[in-house]
């Protein structure tokens, strides 16, 4: 009887859609090397990779092949366990983060039931998100912990006081997004952005928090430990830092992950700030085309989104220098803090008067 009570549509639909969003944020992940290689390039005028296939595109196959290959390799003085578990976590957290995120509007089917793009509809989606990032930082300090070498520890020390005042200044420029949606569920944040213009007025939050996204965008690139502010693992001071003793494919868990947090990272961000899946004329679309079609046009437009957000991050990291430590702390408790706070006041004041 308790076979017969199973959802079975349910089951097999939500079971793809995460298999199909892992292997996703993998191919992103590991194309995206190659891009962030391409934009190094083309921004120091030389070529990049340009040998192992059509335009290098083979060239992360090669990376993947030549870190399975390589010799495994655990210090003897490190903590054994916790050494082999945390590239495993970093991993983890960092593809639990797209279980809320919707990839496209719900799709009815012709035998009544709804294909759904988002693996759990949660009402309180953000603090999810805020928590399985603030978890992300356990990996880099087990790992850095547990390595016994003084550089991953000052690597894993940093990455967690980075992480603390960052995280503050991302919460507070949320909040006053939070005060003008009314939700904590991104599915809620998404349809309110429906298309791009509506009774004269711009949908897309980015037009509403332009400070709040910019204060976001900043604090996120802190988290994802992305240049300029990637002082957790800066080769000149800490000599790769956190995964200095790592090798093989417990280093490449840990690269991929960066990765895949950017890419997840860039989801959360077009999904909070620049409509998620909608785009300009999109109800015209819909009456026009399939919802089958429809639903595929607006996960295209979101990955687009998606696209130009990564490019924004990797043209940032290849333009600016890396903080030093002191500028980084400064940077988070004594402008990204005030600032976020004054802005969130700014859009309590404004949403007294104007729906007082």
């Amino acid at each position: 009887m308790i076979l017969l009570d199973i959802d079975w549509f349910l089951l097999l639909s939500k079971g793809g859609l995460i298999i199909t969003i892992i292997l996703i944020s993998f191919g992103v992940a590991a194309y995206a090397t190659w891009g962030e290689r391409k934009v190094a390039a083309v921004m120091q005028d030389r070529y990049g990779p340009n040998r192992a296939g059509p335009f290098g595109l083979l060239q992360p196959l090669a990376d993947g092949v030549k870190l399975f290959m390589k010799e495994e390799i655990i210090p003897t003085n490190s903590t054994k366990f916790l050494f082999l578990l945390a590239p495993f976590l970093f991993m983890l957290t960092a593809l639990m983060t797209s279980a809320v995120i919707p990839w496209g509007p719900d799709i009815p089917l012709a035998d009544g039931h709804v294909l759904s793009l988002q693996v759990a509809d949660v009402n309180i989606g953000i603090l999810f998100v805020f928590g399985v990032v603030s978890l992300g930082v356990y990996g880099v300090m087990i790992g850095g912990w547990a390595s016994n070498n003084k550089f991953s520890l000052l690597s894993s020390i940093r990455s967690a006081s980075q992480s603390i005042s960052y995280e503050l200044a991302m919460g507070l420029s949320l909040i006053a997004l939070l005060m003008l949606s009314g939700s904590l569920s991104l599915r809620d944040i998404a349809s309110q952005q429906h298309g791009f213009w509506h009774d004269g007025y711009f949908t897309w939050n980015f037009f509403k928090q332009p400070v709040g996204f910019i204060i976001f965008f900043t604090c996120s690139m802190a988290e994802m430990n992305r240049a300029p502010f990637d002082l957790a693992e800066c080769d000149s001071e800490l000599n790769m830092g956190y995964h200095l003793e790592y090798s093989s494919m417990k280093l490449g868990l840990f690269l991929f992950a960066e990765y895949i947090n950017m890419f997840i990272g860039s989801a959360v961000m077009v999904t909070l700030y620049f409509g998620s899946y909608n785009f300009p004329g999109m109800d015209a679309v819909a009456a026009s085309v399939s919802p089958v079609l429809f639903a595929l046009i607006c996960i295209g437009v979101f990955f687009a989104k998606i696209t130009g957000m990564i490019l924004l991050i990797m043209f940032i990291r290849w333009t600016l220098p890396r903080f030093r430590y002191d500028q980084l702390m400064k940077l988070g408790w004594q402008s990204l803090i005030p600032l976020a706070l004054v802005n969130m006041l700014l859009t309590g004041a404004a949403i007294l008067w104007l729906f007082k």
